[in-house]
């Protein structure tokens, strides 16, 4: 026995097992419940170029009852049903009315003859429907003669309608019967409307007789609902029987604003199709709605309200579409732009969200529009039959699975909620067979909720010759053609069977997957087999090689074959069939399985490097900051801030100068007076005479003088100036700075205070004495220069007389070089810690 492979990729198999309990259960539902009446078993077809026509009447109330926006509400539903129809074969008529109660009034008004709904026809039903709101010259009374529109109705389907092709009338009114006025239908009111509800009576007979479907559609507080169910009920009500929701049925709206949707809504059921609703916006504005995969055919429909707002559609990838001609497989076709409802109708639609932009002039952005979409799925049901060549009473199985026109096939099951799918075994010597298909995982078929049924039945023995497997599938929005399967019965054992399975799990655009042939040949003489492939997608360009294969008389071998995808090969599960055929017996198959292999698109260069892409980034921002933390501490670890320059002469401390400027590496300084007696640092600018540079090289200092030579100042030794001066650098460390990044002094000590300063008198002046002055050759009273007491490289202040010593100190003694006050704790002893 063959069994069908499905090369379903391990993702795709995790999401839909959550919906298969469902499905299931559904689907077995479905199989319980008979299919109600025998389907109409024709001879197979060819598919169908479109979905299959309607012609349809919209008879609208435009009696006097009806006020003036309530009448162009009704003008704007029979234009988006008339635009809205997603068969370009259909035809449509549009017919206002009322009553005829005096002399020059009428009935009925025919605003719009029957017209095909080709791009031609479509634009004219958006014109001549807005001829309802034109009440001059009409002639309509303000009555509802319900007997003569529905005939009026009846008499045009009757003279335009093709033999098989469906008829509905959409009846749109506020009221009830009301001839009472009119003197056609009797001398008295009683008797008119006696008259009136027995002619109403006699054309819903007709309409039956006629198989024309009644739809009444009511607004407004004054409906009569039982009136109009019997209108629902007393015309045809075999359309889509199989079809859930499809029977007509009356709508009831609480006003005209409403009436849009609801007859949309009707007219969809009616044509066995789906609305799907859209968003609503004032414009400037965008509107969205959804497309569904299973859809061959649809409209989208937009309902402006004024003919001045204008609209441009995107397809679900975000490409302006054409108004009119073909782009990416599908076909469009715009109607109505200049009236107040226009519709794109779609060939072959993308799925997915589409947008509509809509745009309008300043004074006319103040209504809102509103998008729907109306659909279809035309499918195509693929079977099955293993063995190929069965024998009069055997058992046999059957499988079927379903794909679009354009060869997508159909794997999710909520695109086909509430399917029933059947399929008919014919043939030579027998009555046909109904095999009821089941999707719930039991029994031949394999998985449930796969959207791959499957059944067994049994040959009849009275079987003799050509056999014919039929598949139908009945959906809400979904028709289906019907491909035939097409073998004979054998009378012993086959001479040559073939098993086909796959090895892919998926591909790529003009990628390829592998796959085995297993064939046996039980006869006498070798026979070449034909592996080709049947039902597959005109888009994925598929090419099977080898083509042909030749078998040995009883050998049995396994035989490789490839699969090879086009460039182009669409996203999505590719179907058809692969079919193994005897060219040495007339043809005859052999063996066949399923291909559904996932194609997905090629890999980007974000996906194939996106691993190294942020490696690389994460390695490039840990080298920066590598770098960054560097130089930072370089910077940091190179500067001179901190340092302090301290100028002596003999051993003595004679100035002091701070290097405060941040993240300094060079530091430019001149010494004033280096000959007195008192000399003193001073900060310069590098282009200062006499100007010495300090520089940090490596772990040292460098120090340059006026001459431009260059000098280490060593650790622990001072480096020598000219007229016996020497520089002494300490501080720049860490262990010398406090948390500010000043340099520390050591416990009890004075900033700037030189070492081994304490019982120093004499190579200071003397503190200010609290509440005195000055000492001779005090820091504060400069009369001539002193070493500063304060570490700020500020001179010393002018020598006066001495003065009373402050707290913890005594007075300095007049005259110059007069002793300081002691009481300053002793500070560092060296000054190494620059280095």
């Amino acid at each position: 026995m063959n069994v069908p492979h499905r090369t379903v990729p391990a993702a795709a198999r995790t999401r839909r097992g959550a919906r298969r309990a469902t499905v299931a259960a559904l689907t077995a539902l479905c199989a319980a419940v008979p299919l109600g009446p025998p389907p109409a078993w024709a001879a197979p077809t060819a598919p169908s170029v479109g979905p299959m026509p309607v012609d349809f009447s919209v008879v609208v109330d435009a009696s006097a009852s009806i006020g003036e926006e309530a009448l162009a509400r009704e003008a704007e539903a029979a234009a988006l049903i008339g635009q809205g129809e997603i068969s370009d074969r259909s035809r449509a008529s549009v017919i206002g009315f009322g009553s005829a109660e005096q002399e020059g009034q009428q009935p009925v008004r025919e605003v719009c003859p029957p017209t095909v709904v080709d791009a031609a026809g479509r634009q004219r039903i958006s014109d001549c429907a807005r001829r309802l709101t034109d009440r001059e010259g009409a002639g309509l009374g303000p009555g509802t003669d319900f007997p003569a529109a529905l005939t009026q109705a009846l008499t045009r389907l009757k003279e335009t309608s093709q033999e098989g092709t469906p008829k509905v009338v959409f009846l749109l009114t506020d009221g009830r019967l009301n001839v009472e006025d009119s003197p056609a239908y009797g001398a008295d009111p009683a008797a008119r409307k006696q008259e009136g509800e027995k002619r109403l009576r006699e054309v819903l007979d007709r309409a039956r007789r006629e198989q024309v479907q009644i739809w009444p559609l009511g607004f407004g507080k004054g409906i009569d609902k039982q009136a109009l169910q019997q209108m629902a009920d007393g015309g045809y009500r075999n359309g889509c029987a199989d079809v859930p929701g499809s029977r007509p049925r009356p709508e009831v709206v609480d006003g005209a604003a409403d009436v849009d949707k609801a007859l949309q809504s009707a007219f969809a059921a009616a044509r066995c199709a789906r609305v799907e609703e859209g968003t609503s916006s004032k414009p400037p504005g965008e509107l969205t709605v959804d497309i569904p995969p299973i859809a061959t055919d649809g409209s989208i429909t937009v309902t402006k309200r004024d003919p001045r707002v204008t609209a441009t559609y995107y397809d679900p990838k975000g490409r302006k579409v054409p108004l009119q001609g073909e782009s990416d497989g599908s076909r469009f076709e715009v109607s109505g732009q200049d009236g107040p409802v226009e519709a794109l109708r779609v060939k072959d639609p993308l799925p997915g969200t589409w947008r509509v932009q809509l745009s309008a002039p300043p004074g006319h952005r103040d209504q809102p529009a509103t998008v729907r979409a109306i659909w279809q799925g035309v499918l195509r049901s693929s079977v099955t039959l293993e063995p190929s060549a069965p024998r009069p009473g055997e058992d046999v199985v059957v499988r079927m699975r379903l794909q679009t026109r354009r060869g997508v096939v159909i794997t999710d099951p909520e695109q086909l909620a509430g399917v029933r799918a059947a399929a008919q075994l014919s043939g030579d010597g027998f009555e046909p067979v109904d095999v009821p298909l089941r999707d719930d995982g039991e029994g031949p078929d394999d998985r449930a909720g796969d959207v791959l049924y499957g059944a067994s039945v049994k040959v009849p023995e009275s079987a003799t010759g050509a056999l014919r497997l039929t598949g139908a599938i009945a959906a809400p929005g979904v028709v289906g053609d019907r491909r035939p399967y097409d073998t004979r019965v054998s009378s012993g054992a086959a001479l040559v069977t073939a098993g086909v399975t796959l090895e892919g799990h998926g591909v790529h655009p003009g990628g390829s997957v592998t796959g085995k042939l297993v064939a046996r040949n039980n006869d006498s003489r070798p026979h070449t087999l034909r592996i080709g492939l049947a039902d597959q997608s005109t888009a994925a360009a598929l090419r099977i090689s080898p083509a042909t294969v030749s078998v040995a008389p009883g050998a049995q071998e396994p035989v490789p074959f490839t699969v090879s995808f086009g460039a182009g090969a669409p996203a999505g599960d590719a179907g058809g069939r692969i079919t193994v055929t005897d060219r040495t017996d007339g043809g005859r198959e052999v063996g066949a399985a399923f291909l559904t292999v996932t194609v997905t698109p090629a890999p980007t260069w974000w996906d194939r490097w996106w691993w190294a892409v942020i490696g690389g980034t994460g390695l490039l921002l840990a080298l920066a900051a590598v770098v960054a933390i560097r130089v930072w501490y370089g910077g940091v670890r190179g500067s001179l801030q901190g340092l302090v320059l301290e100028l002596r002469r003999g051993g003595r401390a004679l100035d002091e100068l701070d290097v405060r400027t941040p993240r300094t590496k060079k530091f430019w300084f001149a010494v004033e007076d280096p000959s007195s007696d008192r000399p003193g640092l001073q900060f310069r600018n590098k282009r200062a005479a006499r100007v010495y540079r300090l520089r940090r090289k490596g772990d040292g200092l460098r120090l340059r003088g006026p001459d431009g030579k260059e000098q280490t100042v060593s650790r622990g030794a001072p480096a020598r100036l000219e007229h016996d001066l020497e520089l002494a650098v300490r501080g720049g460390s860490r262990a010398d700075r406090d948390s500010t990044g000043r340099a520390r002094t050591g416990p009890g000590r004075r900033p700037g205070t030189a070492a081994g300063s304490r019982g120093t008198a004499g190579l200071f002046g003397g503190r200010v004495g609290r509440g005195g002055t000055a000492a001779s050759g005090g820091v504060n009273g400069r009369g001539r220069r002193g070493a500063p007491a304060n570490g700020t490289g500020r001179p010393a202040g002018a020598s006066g007389p001495g003065g009373p010593g402050g707290p913890g100190s005594s007075g300095g003694s007049g005259g110059s070089g007069g002793s300081g006050g002691s009481g300053g704790a002793s500070g560092s002893s060296g000054y190494d810690s620059a280095f």
